[in-house]
């Protein structure tokens, strides 16, 4: 199972990337998520309790499944003013 990954605004940065392709058997975007996790602490901020995250391109929660070839991106919350 192939899932694009894309990162978004802080997390962009952070990384020094705006995406990449993951390989693996995964089950919900949460799954995409704890594989990162797991790298160690560069991608320690994809930990926090108000991440946001969309599944081609439609915001989701953490619990939504996903399929081959699925696009996951990672933001952190927008604030307005």
């Amino acid at each position: 199972m192939n899932i694009d990954v894309v990162y978004f605004a802080r997390y962009r940065e952070a990384l020094g990337s705006d995406g990449e392709r993951l390989d693996g058997p995964f089950d919900s975007v949460d799954d995409v998520r704890k594989a990162l996790l797991a790298r160690g602490e560069g991608y320690a901020m994809l930990g926090e309790q108000n991440l946001m995250c969309a599944r081609n391109q439609e915001l989701c929660r953490l619990d939504e499944p996903v399929a081959d070839g699925d696009e996951v991106a990672f933001f952190p919350p927008v604030t307005g003013g």
